[in-house]
């Protein structure tokens, strides 16, 4: 979440960043609550160092063998307005929160302006993309001729956007993430975390999915207990420090995980409905650093090479996009994607997303760091990317590596992890 002080105090400044990121102004009473909330806490204080002056005037009448009655009457009624006000506070504090919280985090003075994706800048294409003789077949064809993916039964189990990977897909499925998560933690340095996959709202506010996103998530109930399923291991690795004051020393934390992930995909129908490109359920390698605010777009700058590396590792074509303000999500200050080349639908289609979010998590989750010793905590700063998102990974494997005969040649840095297998052919 923002800082109230600096919404506060740089109101129209606020007001133009949030309308560059298409999200209108903030709610029109956030100032007036605001200003409410400065009145009753000047107030309540006038009102307590009333309470301690009379305090000793009252004991020295008491040891003066003098009347303090009129004191304390005074001082009962005090007593009733600051219980009346604290409870306004509280009120106040309360909705001033809520707004808070449904604001989005401000972009970085590098992000370009602009409504939506046609604003976003191209910063740099890596490779060609393959060309064929015959006309390439998208996922969806391949897997299925190859006996390797079943969407008909995954949707007689659990319905639309599920899929089954079989045989050869499943082992591809497997060597992909085990590529992606031996680069990272054998040459890039982060530290392996298998977190838990239900959550609770706490963890989801922390990260900004919650309040604005519930409809996205699927939510699950025990008892009297609710509890989320992850949409990405982002959520549970951020928190992994919730409440916790660091050493600068510590810093930058550098983690990945690999775990499934759920999204509800609200308002999505109608979009990939085909495929593996937007699914219920799906598997993603995610890269989360905690760091300090004068090394945090270096580290993003990092963050984008390391998820790169997978896909040069692969042989894949690609590009690195600079989003716009109004295509960014909702806690990042600055997003990097990373678009693969997908011929079976002969476009790039985003693999990975790469974002600092700034101190806008680390507010909402009290993730904090000491300088040095005995300094005042600060806020870190939290970023989050796919290393990378392995269905669609898988995805431009199949379409990049197809051949005439409808076989799969598998790239030879996944070869060790399938046994040597070089060619997908069908079972």
């Amino acid at each position: 979440m923002l800082d109230l002080k600096f919404v506060v105090d740089n109101r129209e400044r606020v007001a133009e960043m949030l309308a560059a990121r298409g999200q209108g102004s903030p709610p029109a009473d956030l100032w007036e609550l605001a200003a409410g909330r400065r009145r009753a806490l000047q107030k309540v204080e006038e009102l307590r160092h009333r309470q301690r002056v009379c305090g000793e005037e009252i004991a020295r009448l008491g040891k003066a063998k003098q009347d303090a009655a009129p004191l304390k009457a005074e001082m009962r009624g005090v007593a009733e307005e600051v219980r009346t006000l604290e409870a306004e506070l509280e009120e106040v504090e309360g909705r001033l929160g809520e707004a808070l919280l449904g604001i989005p985090n401000l972009p970085d003075a590098s992000v370009p302006i602009g409504p939506d994706a046609a604003s976003n800048v191209l910063v740099r294409r890596v490779g060609e993309p393959p060309r064929f003789d015959f006309a390439p077949k998208a996922h969806w064809e391949l897997g299925p001729d190859l006996g390797i993916l079943d969407f008909e039964r995954a949707a007689k189990i659990s319905g639309a956007r599920f899929v089954v990977y079989r045989g050869a897909g499943a082992r591809l499925e497997r060597a992909l993430i085990q590529l992606m998560l031996d680069i990272h933690t054998r040459e890039r340095g982060y530290t392996e975390v298998l977190p838990p996959y239900l959550v609770t709202a706490e963890t989801l506010t922390g990260t900004g999915q919650l309040p604005k996103f519930e409809g996205d998530l699927f939510k699950t109930r025990a008892g009297d207990r609710d509890l989320y399923l992850i949409p990405t291991a982002e959520v549970p690795v951020t928190n992994l420090h919730r409440n916790e004051i660091l050493e600068a020393g510590q810093l930058p934390l550098k983690y990945v995980s690999f775990t499934p992930c759920f999204r509800s995909e609200a308002g999505s129908y109608g979009k990939d409905v085909r495929g593996l490109i937007r699914q219920h359920q799906f598997h993603k390698v995610e890269l989360v650093k905690l760091t300090t605010p004068e090394r945090s777009m270096d580290e993003l700058e990092a963050m984008v090479t390391d998820a790169e590396e997978v896909l040069r590792r692969l042989g894949l074509a690609y590009r690195v996009v600079l989003l716009a303000t109004g295509d960014m999500g909702f806690a990042s200050a600055k997003t990097y994607d990373i678009e693969v080349w997908l011929p079976g639908q002969e476009a790039y289609r985003e693999i990975s997303s790469c974002s600092n979010c700034t101190d806008f998590q680390a507010r909402r989750a009290a993730l904090r760091y000491r300088a040095e010793p005995n300094a005042r905590p600060r806020f870190v700063h939290t970023l989050n990317g796919s290393g990378l998102a392995v269905g669609r990974t898988f995805v431009a494997v199949l379409e990049s590596y197809q051949q005439a005969d409808g076989s799969v040649v598998v790239p030879e840095a996944l070869r060790p992890y399938m046994d040597g297998l070089e060619r997908i052919t069908r079972a």
